[in-house]
Order: structure tokens, then sequence, then C-alpha cells
């Protein structure tokens, strides 16, 4: 998450923020509020750490105490309304080094508090987290309104046992036997999975500045579609299928979302990055924070297997891929960097995959739904180049994708949503069993190309752009000389202090490189073309201090 926020533009990093709302029980005050938010931040350090990128990056746990928590009336009363105030709350980013990563809100009715919204940075939460937070929330609630003592469970860790762990002969081990895992799947995949589908500039990128080199245009954010489909059909299919194959739902439709890419790509190889939780991977597991990372899923397709193969290996794959998730992932993206510069182009691990179990949503309806969202702005900035998110909800399946235009169209993202929903309908009927040559047939994919995407002539470099970005580097690591022939892992640049070299491009009046783009292996002589002199900004009045709540 680190890594991913400072690759996003600061009006975009909003959206990574994850909001709860909380009701509030009859009889308890304003007062009550600000105390059980006070209690959630006192028994957890998560929620009271600040994250600096100079020397680092490294994380500071502040002392308990109070934290601004603004108040928002229903009432007309020239106060900002709670829409607005709430929109404030999620609509700016965290000021990772000087701010607490958890915003509040308690809006008020007739003086009473009737709603509590808190916004977090998802550096603190997950999706287990959030959950524990809502029963803490809860607990003292009824405790209040009962008028007895809430009854909590005892914070056993915090985040700093965990380092403590981290810093261990023992997951030092771990550490390095994933990391060899990863390095040995990493040299299996195709350095470019959407080799035969990738175009240079599909029309859509002309809203975007025009690059200015081969280098700028693969750096450059791409325009991006975002659809979804929900099927309850899917729900009952898919389990199913799982039953049959004595596997769970999640491998059914991983095994059919890796079944259409190898179809649409003509690749041999499928690899896709499935994102784990780690709770599971040592002692630690009750520590609040956030607590996952994506792990790679290689799966080998290159015999044309059948459907009951295909889920087969997924499971078997994923249980591989899982022993070994727990891994710094800075070490990973450094190991492909690696790669990259061993082959002589970047490898690509565009792909990315999450299985969730939304049990408490539901979508009341009997027929498929197929839609267009929101164009994925702040995830096009990411450089992955297909996002599928699998929701098991109460009753039904939701299916949505997001994949960047130079590898898919309109046409192909719908057929690739409609195509995984009649693989798995297909296969409820125990007498199928298709191959990935039968794939492409069913989704409707149109053949893939031949000729990859070429990037077209170097352009000249200017020397000062080089020697500025070989001084960060060289300032930033302590290192006594850089070659600008090497990349910048091979140079000695560590992934995540790769913010705080580009914090010091900018003291320097320069801009225009992102982490992803460091992270290549692309030389430092050649990565500086993407550097162009800019003035310091000026600090931004927060629009919290403009609404004057």
């Amino acid at each position: 998450m680190w890594l991913r926020i400072h690759q996003l533009p600061p009006r975009h990093q909003p959206e990574s923020h994850i909001l709860l709302r909380f009701s509030i029980p009859p009889s308890l005050t304003v007062a009550h509020c600000r105390a059980m938010l006070t209690s959630l931040t006192r028994r957890h350090e998560a929620l009271r750490t600040t994250f600096h990128a100079d020397g680092g990056p490294r994380q500071r746990v502040h002392a308990p105490g109070p934290w601004p928590i603004v108040q928002a009336s229903v009432e007309r009363d020239g106060t900002p309304s709670p829409a607005e105030v709430v929109e404030d709350l999620t609509g700016r980013p965290f000021d990772l080094a000087a701010e607490w990563p958890i915003r509040a809100c308690v809006i008020t009715s007739g003086g009473a508090p009737k709603q509590v919204v808190v916004v977090f940075n998802h550096l603190a939460v997950d999706m287990w987290t959030l959950e524990r937070i809502e029963q803490e929330l809860w607990a003292q609630a009824q405790g209040i309104a009962s008028r007895r003592p809430a009854s909590l469970p005892p914070v056993r860790h915090q985040p700093a046992d965990l380092a403590r762990w981290e810093a261990s002969a023992e997951a030092a081990a771990l550490a390095a036997e994933a990391l060899a895992y990863w390095e040995k799947q990493v040299a299996l995949l195709p350095a470019d999975p959407f080799a035969t589908r990738r175009t240079p500039e599909p029309p859509e990128e002309a809203r975007y500045a025009t690059p200015t080199s081969p280098s700028a245009a693969r750096h450059a954010p791409q325009e991006a579609r975002h659809a979804t489909l929900t099927s309850p059909s899917l729900l009952e299919a898919g389990r199913r299928i799982a039953i049959r194959h004595k596997v769970w739902p999640s491998a059914v439709h991983l095994a059919a979302h890796t079944a259409l890419l190898a179809a649409y790509t003509g690749q041999g190889a499928v690899g896709q990055l499935a994102f784990a939780g780690n709770r599971g991977s040592h002692a630690y597991q009750d520590v609040l924070t956030c607590m996952f990372s994506p792990m790679l899923l290689r799966v080998d397709c290159s015999d044309d297997p059948p459907f009951s193969e295909l889920v087969r290996r997924v499971a078997a794959e994923s249980e591989q891929a899982a022993r070994h998730a727990y891994v710094p992932y800075d070490e990973v993206v450094e190991l492909v960097s690696r790669e990259g510069s061993r082959r002589g182009v970047p490898v690509r691990l565009g792909s990315e995959v999450n299985f969730l179990n939304q049990r408490t949503l539901v979508y009341k309806g009997r027929r498929t739904t197929f839609t267009w969202n929101r164009a994925p702005e702040a995830w096009s900035h990411y450089g992955a180049d297909t996002y599928m998110r699998i929701d098991e909800w109460r009753d039904a399946v939701v299916l949505a994708l997001q994949a960047a235009s130079s590898i898919m169209d309109a046409a192909a993202v719908e057929a690739f949503l409609r195509g995984h929903e009649a693989l798995v309908l297909a296969h409820d009927d125990p007498s199928t069993d298709l191959r990935v040559s039968e794939v492409a047939a069913l989704a409707g994919f149109t053949p893939p190309s031949a000729s990859p995407y070429a990037t077209g002539p170097a352009t000249e470099v200017s020397p000062e752009a080089v020697a500025e970005l070989v001084r960060a580097v060289s300032e930033v690591h302590g290192l006594g000389r850089v070659d600008p022939s090497d990349s910048y892992v091979l140079a000695g640049g560590r992934v995540l202090r790769a913010p705080e070299v580009l914090a010091r491009l900018r003291e320097h009046g320069w801009a225009g490189l992102t982490p992803r783009a460091l992270a290549e292996p692309t030389p430092l002589a050649t990565l500086a073309g993407l550097l162009a002199p800019v003035r310091p900004a000026e600090p931004l009045l927060p629009t919290h201090q403009k609404l004057g709540v």
C-alpha cells in the first residue's frame, strides 16, 4: 500500500480510503462517541502511527490522546452539512507523515448523535481489521447504552511486535524461501503476457498529455475501462462445481479467469497476482493493521488442459503460492526488476485477481445484469493491465473487470465477463469439460495478433536530468558511485525508498518519475528522459480549513 499510494497523484489517493459508517444506539451522547473513538486509538497503535519517507520508510507510533473528531449537524444552522464534511474527510489525501491514518465525524440531529463516519487510510486497516473495529465500537456502544462496562478482548500484540518477529532469523528464513519460490516462478513467465494484444496508442489516450519519448509512453497513465456483471446463476453453479472437484468456489472462478486469460492472450503460461491475507503465516494473527499482499499464481496452460484439470492446477498452485505469500513485497518488485535486466526487457506482472466473500451484500435480482462503470482513473496509474474482482454476495456473484484500453477494447471487456459466466455455467453440467482452446470461441474473442507492441526510436535525454537523477539516487542511499547505465535496482536503489528519491528530485526542481518507473529495469540514463524541470509547489490550504470545521 505504501508503494501504491505514492504511485498515485494526490488527487487520486483518496480513492483507496476505506469508509465505515456506524449507527449510534439511542441514549448515547456526542461525548460518548468521542470517548469510544479515543478508546479505539488508545487500544490500537496502528491507528496512531505516522509514516515517514526520510531514511526509511519508517513508522512512528504516537502516544495515546485526543485527536480531531468533527461534528456535523443535519440542521441548517450555517455550519457545513454532514455530506460536505464527509466529502471533505474522504476526498483529500492523508498527510502520512503528520496525520494519523484515521478521521471521524459524528453526525447529530437535535444535538443527539445518529451516526459515526470513520475514514481510514488503507495502510492501517484491511477487511479483517475493519470487522474487528466495528465489533469493538458496537460492544462499547452497547455497554454504554446498557450502563454496563464493555467486555473487550485484551490487545495481545501490536504492529511493533510483528516488526520484531519480522526481524528475527525465523522470519528471514521464511522470506528467503519465499523469494526463491518467486524467483523460479517469475523466470518461467512471458515478459509481456499481453504482447499479442497490446496496442501503441488507443484513441482514448488522447485526453492525456502526449508522451515525449517511448519510455514516457510506457509510463503514462492509460485510459482504462471498468465493467461489472452480476449473476445470480453463478453462485450455486460455482458451488456445485466446487463440491464436485473438492475445492473452494474461489478455485472454480480463478480457473475460469485463468482459462479466459490463456485464450485471450494465446500464452502457454498464465501469471496473475492474487491477493492473500497473511494472518496465518505467524503467531501475530490478531494484530490490528493492514496485513495482506499479492501472491504470484502461475498456471501452465501449454498442453491445452480441460477445465477439470485447470481447476486442479489452480487449486494446487494457489495452495503452493499461499505458503510463500508472506514476503517483503518490495523485494519481490526488485526481484522482478533484476529479472527484466537479465532478459533485457521489462517483465510485467500485469494481471491482478481478487476473490472476496461479501455475504452481507444482497443483489435481490433474478437476471444477469451488465453495467459499465466510471473509468478507473486512479487504478490506471498503478501500471497493471487488468484487475478482476470476484465477489460472492448472499444471492449472486459479482464480476468486476478493470482493463487498460491498450490491451482490451470495450467489446473484449464485455466478452471477458460474459465468457466467465458462460464458462462456469457450462461446467455446471458434469459431462462438459472444455479445453482452453475451446474457450476463445465460447467467449467470442477475436484471434490475437502476431505483432507485439513496438515503442519506436529513443529520444535524446538531457545530461542535466541524468546528473540530477544519479545524484538523488546516490544521496538517498549513501552510494559512493552510481553508474547511469545501470537500472535503479542494479545501482543499489531500494524500491521502498523510491518516494524519498522522488522527493529529493522535487527539492532540486525535477519531476516526472513514479515509483513504478524507478522499479523497472530501465537504465537511469534512459529513465531520466521522464524528468522535466518544475517549480516547487506551494502548500495548499486543507479543505477542512476552508470549510471551517
